[in-house]
Protein backbone atom coordinates (compact mmCIF):
# COMPACT_ATOMS: atom_id res chain seq x y z
CA UNK A 1 0.00 0.00 0.00
CA UNK A 2 1.53 3.29 -1.10
CA UNK A 3 -0.16 5.40 1.53
CA UNK A 4 -2.77 5.31 4.20
CA UNK A 5 -5.04 8.37 4.58
CA UNK A 6 -4.51 8.53 8.32
CA UNK A 7 -0.79 7.61 8.49
CA UNK A 8 1.65 10.54 8.37
CA UNK A 9 4.70 10.05 6.17
CA UNK A 10 8.00 9.70 8.06
CA UNK A 11 9.41 13.10 8.92
CA UNK A 12 6.18 14.90 8.07
CA UNK A 13 5.58 16.05 11.65
CA UNK A 14 9.01 17.64 11.83
CA UNK A 15 8.51 19.28 8.45
CA UNK A 16 5.11 20.54 9.49
CA UNK A 17 6.47 21.98 12.72
CA UNK A 18 9.10 23.86 10.75
CA UNK A 19 6.45 25.14 8.34
CA UNK A 20 4.27 26.27 11.23
CA UNK A 21 7.13 28.45 12.45
CA UNK A 22 7.46 29.93 8.97
CA UNK A 23 3.74 30.53 8.84
CA UNK A 24 3.75 32.50 12.08
CA UNK A 25 5.06 35.44 10.05
CA UNK A 26 3.54 36.65 6.77
CA UNK A 27 4.86 34.50 3.95
CA UNK A 28 6.19 36.10 0.77
CA UNK A 29 3.50 36.06 -1.86
CA UNK A 30 4.14 35.64 -5.56
CA UNK A 31 2.41 37.15 -8.54
CA UNK A 32 -1.38 37.33 -8.35
CA UNK A 33 -2.95 34.07 -9.46
CA UNK A 34 -3.80 33.49 -13.10
CA UNK A 35 -6.26 31.07 -14.64
CA UNK A 36 -5.18 27.51 -14.03
CA UNK A 37 -4.98 25.00 -16.81
CA UNK A 38 -7.24 26.68 -19.32
CA UNK A 39 -6.49 23.75 -21.60
CA UNK A 40 -7.85 21.20 -19.14
CA UNK A 41 -11.23 21.34 -20.81
CA UNK A 42 -9.57 21.07 -24.20
CA UNK A 43 -7.97 17.82 -23.09
CA UNK A 44 -11.30 16.58 -21.76
CA UNK A 45 -12.97 17.30 -25.08
CA UNK A 46 -10.56 15.14 -27.07
CA UNK A 47 -12.63 12.54 -28.90
CA UNK A 48 -11.22 9.49 -30.64
CA UNK A 49 -12.67 6.36 -32.15
CA UNK A 50 -11.43 4.49 -29.10
CA UNK A 51 -13.22 6.64 -26.53
CA UNK A 52 -14.69 4.59 -23.73
CA UNK A 53 -11.57 2.43 -23.44
CA UNK A 54 -8.80 3.46 -21.12
CA UNK A 55 -5.94 4.83 -23.24
CA UNK A 56 -2.51 3.28 -23.13
CA UNK A 57 -0.05 4.99 -20.79
CA UNK A 58 3.18 6.53 -22.03
CA UNK A 59 6.00 5.74 -19.59
CA UNK A 60 8.53 8.50 -18.97
CA UNK A 61 11.31 9.36 -16.51
CA UNK A 62 10.68 11.76 -13.64
CA UNK A 63 13.02 14.75 -13.70
CA UNK A 64 11.66 16.94 -10.90
CA UNK A 65 8.70 17.25 -8.53
CA UNK A 66 7.68 20.92 -8.42
CA UNK A 67 4.71 20.56 -6.08
CA UNK A 68 1.82 18.23 -5.44
CA UNK A 69 0.31 18.53 -8.93
CA UNK A 70 3.18 19.74 -11.13
CA UNK A 71 5.87 17.34 -12.32
CA UNK A 72 8.73 17.67 -14.80
CA UNK A 73 9.57 14.55 -16.83
CA UNK A 74 12.05 13.53 -19.52
CA UNK A 75 10.18 12.49 -22.64
CA UNK A 76 11.57 11.83 -26.11
CA UNK A 77 14.85 13.49 -25.16
CA UNK A 78 13.37 16.71 -23.79
CA UNK A 79 12.04 18.02 -20.48
CA UNK A 80 8.26 18.31 -20.35
CA UNK A 81 6.21 19.99 -17.63
CA UNK A 82 3.03 18.19 -16.56
CA UNK A 83 -0.15 19.72 -15.16
CA UNK A 84 -2.27 17.00 -13.61
CA UNK A 85 -5.93 16.88 -14.56
CA UNK A 86 -8.82 17.00 -12.06
CA UNK A 87 -6.62 18.00 -9.12
CA UNK A 88 -5.43 21.31 -7.70
CA UNK A 89 -3.24 21.01 -4.62
CA UNK A 90 -2.81 24.05 -2.42
CA UNK A 91 -0.07 26.55 -3.24
CA UNK A 92 3.23 26.06 -1.47
CA UNK A 93 4.93 28.80 0.50
CA UNK A 94 7.59 31.24 -0.68
CA UNK A 95 8.61 33.46 -3.53
CA UNK A 96 8.08 32.12 -7.01
CA UNK A 97 4.76 30.51 -6.12
CA UNK A 98 1.52 32.24 -7.02
CA UNK A 99 -1.18 33.31 -4.62
CA UNK A 100 -4.71 34.62 -4.98
CA UNK A 101 -7.83 34.96 -2.80
CA UNK A 102 -9.17 31.66 -4.16
CA UNK A 103 -5.80 29.91 -3.89
CA UNK A 104 -3.55 31.37 -1.19
CA UNK A 105 -0.20 29.99 -0.19
CA UNK A 106 -0.76 27.62 2.70
CA UNK A 107 1.19 25.52 5.17
CA UNK A 108 -0.60 22.43 3.86
CA UNK A 109 0.34 23.32 0.29
CA UNK A 110 4.00 23.27 1.31
CA UNK A 111 3.56 20.06 3.31
CA UNK A 112 1.89 18.39 0.32
CA UNK A 113 4.76 19.41 -1.95
CA UNK A 114 7.26 17.88 0.50
CA UNK A 115 5.08 14.77 0.78
CA UNK A 116 5.05 14.41 -3.02
CA UNK A 117 8.82 14.84 -3.25
CA UNK A 118 9.32 12.07 -0.70
CA UNK A 119 6.71 9.78 -2.25
CA UNK A 120 8.38 9.86 -5.65
CA UNK A 121 11.89 9.68 -4.18
CA UNK A 122 10.93 6.53 -2.25
CA UNK A 123 9.68 4.92 -5.46
CA UNK A 124 12.99 5.36 -7.25
CA UNK A 125 14.97 2.18 -7.83
CA UNK A 126 18.63 2.09 -7.00
CA UNK A 127 20.72 3.17 -9.95
CA UNK A 128 17.79 4.22 -12.11
CA UNK A 129 15.30 7.04 -12.59
CA UNK A 130 11.68 6.59 -11.61
CA UNK A 131 9.34 5.99 -14.53
CA UNK A 132 5.70 7.04 -14.40
CA UNK A 133 2.85 6.60 -16.87
CA UNK A 134 1.04 9.46 -18.59
CA UNK A 135 -2.64 9.04 -19.49
CA UNK A 136 -4.35 11.50 -21.86
CA UNK A 137 -8.18 11.59 -21.92
CA UNK A 138 -9.39 10.28 -25.26
CA UNK A 139 -5.82 9.32 -26.08
CA UNK A 140 -5.13 12.83 -27.44
CA UNK A 141 -2.53 15.16 -25.98
CA UNK A 142 -3.38 18.72 -24.96
CA UNK A 143 -1.53 21.53 -23.21
CA UNK A 144 -2.49 24.46 -21.03
CA UNK A 145 -1.65 28.09 -21.78
CA UNK A 146 1.75 27.59 -20.15
CA UNK A 147 2.65 24.73 -22.47
CA UNK A 148 2.27 22.04 -19.80
CA UNK A 149 1.02 18.60 -20.80
CA UNK A 150 -2.37 17.83 -19.27
CA UNK A 151 -2.66 14.28 -18.05
CA UNK A 152 -3.24 11.67 -15.39
CA UNK A 153 -0.13 10.11 -13.85
CA UNK A 154 0.22 6.42 -13.10
CA UNK A 155 2.63 5.29 -10.39
CA UNK A 156 4.75 2.17 -11.08
CA UNK A 157 2.13 -0.14 -9.53
CA UNK A 158 -0.60 1.31 -11.76
CA UNK A 159 -2.14 3.60 -9.12
CA UNK A 160 -3.70 6.76 -10.54
CA UNK A 161 -1.73 9.43 -8.66
CA UNK A 162 -4.33 12.13 -9.44
CA UNK A 163 -7.06 10.05 -7.85
CA UNK A 164 -4.83 9.24 -4.86
CA UNK A 165 -4.32 12.95 -4.18
CA UNK A 166 -8.09 13.37 -3.88
CA UNK A 167 -8.58 10.23 -1.80
CA UNK A 168 -5.92 11.36 0.69
CA UNK A 169 -7.48 14.79 1.01
CA UNK A 170 -4.42 16.45 -0.49
CA UNK A 171 -6.47 17.94 -3.32
CA UNK A 172 -10.11 18.67 -4.02
CA UNK A 173 -11.74 17.15 -7.07
CA UNK A 174 -10.95 20.01 -9.43
CA UNK A 175 -13.72 19.94 -12.05
CA UNK A 176 -13.65 23.67 -12.79
CA UNK A 177 -12.99 22.89 -16.46
CA UNK A 178 -15.32 19.90 -16.68
CA UNK A 179 -15.75 16.51 -15.04
CA UNK A 180 -13.00 13.96 -15.41
CA UNK A 181 -13.49 11.81 -18.50
CA UNK A 182 -11.40 8.87 -17.32
CA UNK A 183 -13.37 8.19 -14.13
CA UNK A 184 -15.62 10.99 -12.85
CA UNK A 185 -17.46 8.68 -10.44
CA UNK A 186 -14.20 7.55 -8.82
CA UNK A 187 -13.17 11.16 -8.17
CA UNK A 188 -16.56 11.98 -6.65
CA UNK A 189 -16.33 8.93 -4.40
CA UNK A 190 -12.72 9.65 -3.42
CA UNK A 191 -13.54 13.21 -2.38
CA UNK A 192 -16.64 12.12 -0.47
CA UNK A 193 -14.61 9.55 1.47
CA UNK A 194 -11.85 12.04 2.31
CA UNK A 195 -14.43 14.54 3.54
CA UNK A 196 -16.22 11.96 5.69
CA UNK A 197 -12.90 11.04 7.29
CA UNK A 198 -11.94 14.72 7.69
CA UNK A 199 -8.44 14.21 6.35
CA UNK A 200 -6.09 16.62 4.61
CA UNK A 201 -7.77 19.79 3.41
CA UNK A 202 -11.05 18.56 4.92
CA UNK A 203 -9.66 18.51 8.47
CA UNK A 204 -10.90 21.71 10.18
CA UNK A 205 -7.51 22.02 11.91
CA UNK A 206 -5.58 22.06 8.63
CA UNK A 207 -3.88 25.43 8.04
CA UNK A 208 -4.95 26.77 11.43
CA UNK A 209 -2.23 28.99 12.89
CA UNK A 210 -0.45 27.42 15.86
CA UNK A 211 0.33 30.84 17.38
CA UNK A 212 -2.35 33.30 18.46
CA UNK A 213 -2.62 36.18 16.03
CA UNK A 214 -0.52 34.51 13.30
CA UNK A 215 -1.89 34.39 9.74
CA UNK A 216 -4.12 31.44 8.97
CA UNK A 217 -4.57 31.26 5.22
CA UNK A 218 -7.31 28.83 4.22
CA UNK A 219 -8.73 28.11 0.81
CA UNK A 220 -12.52 28.84 0.63
CA UNK A 221 -13.73 25.38 -0.43
CA UNK A 222 -17.30 26.04 0.75
CA UNK A 223 -17.60 28.57 -2.07
CA UNK A 224 -15.22 26.94 -4.56
CA UNK A 225 -16.96 23.55 -4.81
CA UNK A 226 -20.40 24.87 -5.85
CA UNK A 227 -18.71 27.28 -8.28
CA UNK A 228 -16.66 24.53 -9.91
CA UNK A 229 -19.64 22.18 -10.03
CA UNK A 230 -21.82 24.81 -11.75
CA UNK A 231 -19.11 25.32 -14.35
CA UNK A 232 -18.81 21.56 -14.80
CA UNK A 233 -22.56 21.29 -15.45
CA UNK A 234 -22.21 23.90 -18.20
CA UNK A 235 -19.29 21.99 -19.73
CA UNK A 236 -21.22 18.71 -19.60
CA UNK A 237 -24.15 20.34 -21.42
CA UNK A 238 -21.75 21.52 -24.10
CA UNK A 239 -20.14 18.08 -24.42
CA UNK A 240 -23.54 16.45 -24.88
CA UNK A 241 -24.61 18.93 -27.54
CA UNK A 242 -21.25 18.75 -29.33
CA UNK A 243 -21.56 14.96 -29.55
CA UNK A 244 -25.04 15.24 -31.11
CA UNK A 245 -24.59 18.35 -33.27
CA UNK A 246 -20.87 18.69 -34.02
CA UNK A 247 -21.48 20.84 -37.09
CA UNK A 248 -23.63 23.37 -35.22
CA UNK A 249 -21.36 24.14 -32.26
CA UNK A 250 -17.72 25.02 -31.72
CA UNK A 251 -15.43 25.21 -28.71
CA UNK A 252 -13.49 28.43 -28.16
CA UNK A 253 -10.74 26.42 -26.48
CA UNK A 254 -10.41 24.07 -29.46
CA UNK A 255 -9.14 25.99 -32.52
CA UNK A 256 -9.77 23.00 -34.80
CA UNK A 257 -13.51 23.27 -34.16
CA UNK A 258 -13.36 27.00 -34.95
CA UNK A 259 -11.48 26.24 -38.17
CA UNK A 260 -14.18 23.74 -39.14
CA UNK A 261 -16.86 26.35 -38.46
CA UNK A 262 -14.97 28.90 -40.57
CA UNK A 263 -14.75 26.46 -43.48
CA UNK A 264 -18.48 25.75 -43.34
CA UNK A 265 -19.49 29.39 -43.65
CA UNK A 266 -22.62 28.67 -41.58
CA UNK A 267 -23.67 30.21 -38.31
CA UNK A 268 -22.65 28.22 -35.26
CA UNK A 269 -22.87 28.64 -31.51
CA UNK A 270 -19.49 28.88 -29.84
CA UNK A 271 -19.12 27.82 -26.22
CA UNK A 272 -16.36 29.22 -24.07
CA UNK A 273 -15.02 31.41 -21.31
CA UNK A 274 -14.19 35.08 -21.80
CA UNK A 275 -10.59 36.02 -21.10
CA UNK A 276 -10.95 39.80 -21.26
CA UNK A 277 -12.56 42.72 -23.06
CA UNK A 278 -10.75 45.67 -24.59
CA UNK A 279 -11.56 48.73 -26.68
CA UNK A 280 -10.25 49.17 -30.20
CA UNK A 281 -9.04 52.47 -31.67
CA UNK A 282 -12.21 52.81 -33.77
CA UNK A 283 -14.43 52.63 -30.68
CA UNK A 284 -15.51 49.04 -31.18
CA UNK A 285 -15.03 46.48 -28.43
CA UNK A 286 -13.31 43.10 -28.67
CA UNK A 287 -14.27 40.12 -26.53
CA UNK A 288 -11.32 37.73 -26.34
CA UNK A 289 -12.03 34.10 -25.43
CA UNK A 290 -9.72 31.83 -23.49
CA UNK A 291 -8.03 29.20 -25.59
CA UNK A 292 -5.54 26.36 -25.54
CA UNK A 293 -3.69 28.04 -28.45
CA UNK A 294 -3.10 31.78 -27.98
CA UNK A 295 -2.25 32.26 -31.65
CA UNK A 296 -5.67 30.98 -32.72
CA UNK A 297 -7.95 32.61 -30.16
CA UNK A 298 -11.50 33.71 -30.95
CA UNK A 299 -12.17 37.45 -30.92
CA UNK A 300 -15.76 38.64 -31.09
CA UNK A 301 -16.03 42.23 -32.31
CA UNK A 302 -18.82 44.50 -31.12
CA UNK A 303 -19.23 47.56 -33.40
CA UNK A 304 -19.32 51.00 -31.80
CA UNK A 305 -22.98 51.43 -32.77
CA UNK A 306 -23.92 48.24 -30.89
CA UNK A 307 -21.92 48.68 -27.71
CA UNK A 308 -24.77 50.19 -25.72
CA UNK A 309 -27.09 47.31 -26.53
CA UNK A 310 -24.48 44.83 -25.35
CA UNK A 311 -24.13 46.37 -21.89
CA UNK A 312 -27.25 44.49 -20.83
CA UNK A 313 -25.06 41.39 -20.80
CA UNK A 314 -23.39 42.58 -17.58
CA UNK A 315 -19.85 41.69 -18.60
CA UNK A 316 -18.49 42.26 -15.10
CA UNK A 317 -20.53 39.46 -13.56
CA UNK A 318 -19.52 37.03 -16.32
CA UNK A 319 -15.86 37.58 -15.48
CA UNK A 320 -16.28 37.42 -11.69
CA UNK A 321 -15.27 34.57 -9.40
CA UNK A 322 -18.11 32.46 -7.97
CA UNK A 323 -20.35 33.19 -10.97
CA UNK A 324 -21.09 31.07 -14.04
CA UNK A 325 -18.27 32.11 -16.37
CA UNK A 326 -19.22 30.18 -19.51
CA UNK A 327 -21.21 31.75 -22.35
CA UNK A 328 -22.54 30.90 -25.79
CA UNK A 329 -22.25 33.30 -28.73
CA UNK A 330 -23.86 32.80 -32.13
CA UNK A 331 -22.52 33.92 -35.50
CA UNK A 332 -20.22 33.11 -38.40
CA UNK A 333 -16.60 32.35 -37.64
CA UNK A 334 -13.98 33.86 -39.92
CA UNK A 335 -10.24 34.31 -40.09
CA UNK A 336 -8.61 37.55 -38.93
CA UNK A 337 -5.12 38.95 -38.47
CA UNK A 338 -4.98 37.71 -34.87
CA UNK A 339 -6.79 34.40 -35.09
CA UNK A 340 -10.50 33.68 -35.48
CA UNK A 341 -13.10 36.43 -35.56
CA UNK A 342 -16.85 36.81 -35.20
CA UNK A 343 -19.11 39.85 -35.42
CA UNK A 344 -21.83 40.50 -32.82
CA UNK A 345 -24.38 43.18 -33.61
CA UNK A 346 -26.75 42.54 -30.73
CA UNK A 347 -27.04 41.11 -27.24
CA UNK A 348 -29.43 38.49 -28.61
CA UNK A 349 -26.40 36.75 -30.14
CA UNK A 350 -25.25 35.85 -26.64
CA UNK A 351 -26.60 33.67 -23.86
CA UNK A 352 -25.26 32.78 -20.48
CA UNK A 353 -24.49 29.14 -19.86
CA UNK A 354 -26.11 27.74 -16.77
CA UNK A 355 -26.53 27.12 -13.98
CA UNK A 356 -25.40 29.85 -11.63
CA UNK A 357 -23.66 28.42 -8.53
CA UNK A 358 -25.84 28.44 -5.43
CA UNK A 359 -23.47 29.37 -2.64
CA UNK A 360 -26.29 29.22 -0.08
CA UNK A 361 -27.40 25.67 -0.82
CA UNK A 362 -26.59 22.88 1.67
CA UNK A 363 -23.40 21.06 0.77
CA UNK A 364 -24.54 17.61 -0.37
CA UNK A 365 -21.21 16.54 -1.88
CA UNK A 366 -19.78 15.13 1.36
Amino acid sequence: MLDDPRRPIPGARLAFAFLAILFAAPAPVGVAGTSQAVGERASAHARTAGEGRKPEAQWVEVERIVDGDTIHVRRAGRIEKLRLLSVDTEERLGRGHSSSPTKPQTVYGEETALWAEKLFADLETEGGRLRIGLLFPGGAEARDVYGRLLCHVLLPDGTDYNLRLVRLGRSPYFNKYGNDLLDHAAFVAAQAAARREKIGIWDPATNEARTAGAPSAKRPYAKLLPWWNARAVAVEAFRERASKEPERVADAEEPDTLARAARSGHEVEVFGEIDRLFDESDGSRTVLFRTSDAGRALRVRIPLASRGAHEALDWGSILRDFRQNYVWVRGRVGHGDRGFEMLSEGADRWRRAGPEPDLRAPDRSK
